[in-house]
Order: structure tokens, then sequence, then C-alpha cells
């Protein structure tokens, strides 16, 4: 059974009992033990990419150990492999991490930084016979290591004595030998049942510049000897990871067993988090942003942290979404929809309700006064009374929905139609007299009559209908912007023909309306539209004259909670 994470239970005296996730477990044992004096964990990310929300739940988990534990959290850029490392991914992740809620203060540190400590550690396991120079090609070495069936055998230069191989490596580290000539290996055994144990290699040459170190290197060490380095030189009690490292743990074990650190981290697997009908491969990202199907890295239709943050989740929304998947061993996916109840649950007692109409009709009170106009009081969020309440202007032209008209209702259609009455939001009852059409029959203007004496919604009479509306002279012209899936993951990321099944509607841009009671709105501002889900004021498109809002999600929700 999955062990969930932070979920409690509570007995028939109400003691609180507060359950443990399996990590939380193997902390407590360890620090009980006294095999560690404090927790240390840390978030390594490859800067080769911007983050998703996969990444968000490895942030959380760590930093939220850190601190529960009264212990450390440091942000680390595994920077071993610069052909595909930038600083913009460097300054994007660091952002994100900050954003979540990760508590890093001046803790940040590269792998590159340990270039010469991780060549100095290679060199130590030469002395001790543990790492050798093999001359054979990728393709000989992938040749040579067997298959999960049969064991590997050894490269012709395993033998090679400690004296030559301090040599060939320090010839390697002067960039004597070309890229690929040269690899220096572990020398462990061939006939391990773990292909990763298969005298893996720990270092290449590669002639590269690094974002960080320039032209300094022209070798760089592999992940798996990076990686264990890295930990154990900053203290890390916890090696927090996902599952697919757990058959890497038994290289990881023998580089900090070999290089005799006195007190080794411990590396423990989680399953990953999968979020159905979204693109979290940074290959795949990478491609929509290369080729412009989406607004660089942090468009609102993907789930990067920055599309994430641009379009309005909330780091409150995502520490939920974490604590409702949980953390266990087996690997599920989770509904997109649990993320859109997050939000809404973290943004529903907290934001505005403001009326916008997103496609916008007119509606024309023919028999209220000309050219006079009223204040009508409404809340600004009926769960919340003490956020107040504001006035919106109402006068004789105002803006409807389009889909609140229909000429033929079908039934139980409660909206407006010829010769029905409804409420007006707020304001008065009215009742539809007619409307006109364009040349291709759309409907433009709806017509209809109000009664005085229903002011605020007080009347002898019910009715069954009620729609928002806005003052059409002061209405505040704005660009809203719909989403759904890019991509339909029942279908596949790619077709047949090799091109991404991307959703030809995951966008829908409409030129509509708000009430003015939010023209000073600044980026990342959001507000719930009354009837249409919440929306957050976009960053990078919105413009001192021009409000661009992106929708958050909408008000309907298929996620349940479970009780």
């Amino acid at each position: 059974m999955a062990e969930i994470l932070n979920t409690n239970e509570t007995l028939e005296n109400n003691e609180e009992v507060v359950s443990k996730n399996f990590i939380e477990m193997i902390i407590e044992k360890d620090l009980a033990e006294g095999k560690y004096d404090k927790v240390i964990t840390r978030f390594p990310p490859e800067p080769n990419g911007y983050l998703h929300i996969g990444h968000a739940k490895s942030i959380i988990l760590n930093s939220g150990l850190a601190k529960k534990y009264n212990g450390q959290f440091n942000l680390r850029f595994d920077d071993t492999n610069p052909t595909k490392e930038k600083t913009e991914f460097v300054e994007s992740i660091a952002k994100d991490v900050k954003w979540l809620g990760a508590d890093f203060e001046d803790r940040i540190f590269f792998a590159s930084n340990y270039f010469e400590k991780m060549y100095e550690a290679a060199v130590f396991l030469i002395k001790k016979g543990k790492a050798f120079v093999c001359d054979l090609t990728a393709d000989e070495i992938r040749e040579y290591r067997g298959t999960l069936t049969e064991p590997g055998k050894n490269s012709p230069y395993r033998d090679r004595s400690v004296e030559e191989n301090l040599t060939l490596f320090e010839g390697m580290k002067n960039g004597e030998f070309e890229d690929g000539s040269k690899v220096l290996r572990a020398k462990i055994d061939m006939s391990s049942p773990n292909i990763n144990m298969r005298d893996p290699v720990i270092y290449r040459v590669a002639h590269m510049t690094h974002h960080n170190t320039g032209d300094k290197w022209c070798i760089y060490p592999m992940y798996d000897f990076a990686h264990p380095i890295e930990d154990a030189i900053e203290g890390i009690s916890h090696s927090i990871c996902t599952l697919e490292f757990e058959d890497h743990r038994p290289l990881y074990d023998w580089v900090v067993t070999e290089l005799e650190y006195p007190h080794p981290p411990k590396q423990v697997e989680f399953a990953k988090m999968y979020v159905t009908n979204v693109v979290t491969g940074k290959r795949y990202i990478k491609k929509l942003v290369e080729n412009g199907t989406v607004d660089g890295w942090d468009d609102p239709r993907l789930v990067t942290i920055a599309a994430l943050r641009r379009r309005g989740f909330t780091p409150e929304s995502l520490r939920l979404f974490m604590e409702l998947c949980g953390v266990s061993k087996a690997n599920s996916s989770v509904d997109y929809s649990m993320l859109e109840y997050c939000i809404r649950e973290d943004l529903k007692l907290k934001k505005s309700r403001v009326i916008a109409v997103l496609d916008p009709i007119k509606l024309v009170i023919d028999n209220y006064p000309e050219g006079e106009s009223e204040e009508v009081e409404v809340s600004n969020n009926p769960e919340v009374p003490e956020m107040g309440s504001r006035t919106v202007r109402f006068s004789k032209n105002l803006y409807i929905e389009r889909e609140d008209f229909m000429i033929e209702p079908p039934k139980k259609y409660f909206r407006m139609f010829p010769g029905n009455e409804v409420r007006l939001m707020g304001a008065y009852f009215v009742t539809c007299t007619g409307y006109e059409t364009d040349a291709e029959g759309n409907v433009t203007v709806v017509h209809a009559t109000y009664d005085p004496a229903t002011k605020g919604g007080n009347a002898d009479r019910k009715v069954k209908g009620t729609i928002h509306w806005l003052d059409a002279e002061t209405a505040l012209p704005i660009t809203a912007r719909l989403y759904e899936n890019l991509i339909d993951e029942e279908k596949g990321v790619y077709n047949e023909d090799g091109t991404m099944n991307i959703n030809p509607n995951s966008i829908t841009v409409s030129e509509c309306f708000v009430e003015p009671s939010i023209k000073d709105a600044k980026a990342y501002d959001s507000f719930q539209f009354l009837r249409n889900g919440y929306f957050c004021v976009d960053y990078k498109d919105t413009t001192e004259d021009h409000l661009v809002f992106n929708r958050i999600c909408s008000l309907k929700s298929s996620y349940k909670p479970a009780n």
C-alpha cells in the first residue's frame, strides 16, 4: 500500500496520530540510531531546461523534510554536461525553487565548482586500483558490457598499471586526446547482474566550453560518478531521488564507499508523479518551444513551473496538490482535474469576484431613461463577507454573454429568449422583447424592458434565470485567453507522420469586457470572473493600456476529493 504524505488518523480518545510516509520513517530511524547529526537534503537539477510540475514535487518534498527536521536544504546545479546547459536555465530554476517557498538562502551550489575534487577522487581510485583508462570506443564498450542475461567481458585495457593509468588520465586532462578516444572507467565487476556495475565510464574527454568553468576542463565526470561525490562534499544525509535511480544505487554506494567518506549519504527513491494530458518531457517541451507551437517555456498551456506561475497557479495550490498526491514507492498517474481543484481551493476565499463578459452582445433596456444611470451594489465575495462590496454602473445599454440569449431555446433553458423574464444580477427583472441580427443572421442586439419595482431582485414573483451584465459605456476592454489540453494523451504525443498531435483548440482568444474596478490590476493579480472561472493578469503581454488575462481554470470541477 502506498505511503501517503502527511495524512492524519484520529483515535477514539481524540488523540491525533500523524502518519508518516516511508521516507520520514527512514529519516527518523537514522536520526534515532545516530547515523546523522542533521538532516540535509538537496534538489539537484541539471540546468538544461525549465523545471516542470514533476520537479515541483521533489522541491517541495526535499525542502519540506529539511524544514520538518530542523535541517538544511541545498539547491545544487548538476552542471556536468556542458552540451545542453545554459545560464538562462540556471536563473529560471533558482527563480522557480524560490517561488515554491523552498528555503535555501545562500546555499546555492554548482557541481562544476567541485571539478577539482572530482578529478582528485578519480586519481584516488586509480591509485587504489579501482579505475583504469580504456581505449575502447563507445560501441565497443556497449558490446563488451553484455546483456541482462549474459555477463560482460573485461576490456583489454583493464589491467593497465596504476602508473600508466595515472599518466594517461593526466594526458586526458591536459587535452592530449581527442573526444571519444579514451575514457576513465571504474573497475568493479563485468559479471555483475546489475549492468550499471559493469565497469561504468566515470570520465570522458569533451573539448567543450562550460557555462561556469569556461575552457578550464576538457574532461567531464559522468553523472553517476559526480552525483554521490557532490552529495558527500555537501554533507547530504539523505539523497532523495526518483525510482529510475534505484538500479543506480549500488554504484552510488560503491563510489562513496571506495572514496572512503566518513559519513556517506543514503540514497532513497520515491515514485515519480505523472499528470494526465500534459507534456512534461523536456525534449517534447523544447521541440514545442523551438518550432513556435507555444509561446516559450512559460506558455500557460504547459506545466513548467514558470508556465503555471504565469497562468496564475500559486505555490500554496501546488503544495496542496503534492500533499494530496502523497509519497510512495509505486508509480501512478494523477488527473489534471486534481490540480485545478487545488487552485480553486486556494483562491475561492482569497479573491474578489468581478463581472466579465467574454462573448459580448448588446442588451438595450428600451424603457430605461435615456442618458441616466445608477449604481448597483454587489458583494466582492459572498463567501467572505469581510471582503466588503462595491458598486457597478447600470444604464440603458449593457453587455451580456452571447450564450445567455437564444431565439429558439431548448427545454429547461431559463435565460433570455423572446417573451421570457430573467433577473439581471443585483439589478432588475427584465423581459426580452426582441432582437436584431446582421446580414449573416447573427444576433447583434437584444431588446428588453425592465420592471422598476424589482430593483435588487425584490419582487412578488420568481424567475428561474439570473444572468450577469456590464454597463456598455464604462466596460473595460480586455483580452481573455481560455485554454484546453495542448495534447490529447489518448491519441499520443505524435501522429503517424511524426508530427506532434497538437490540439488546434488549445487556446481561444476573446476580445471582451470586464468591469472598470480592476483597471489598475498588475501582472499576476487574479480574480474570479463570475460564471467564467479564475483569471490571472498575464505578465508578458499586458501593457499599460490593455490588460491580458489567462484563465487559470473554470469553476466546474470533475475531481471529487476523498472524504
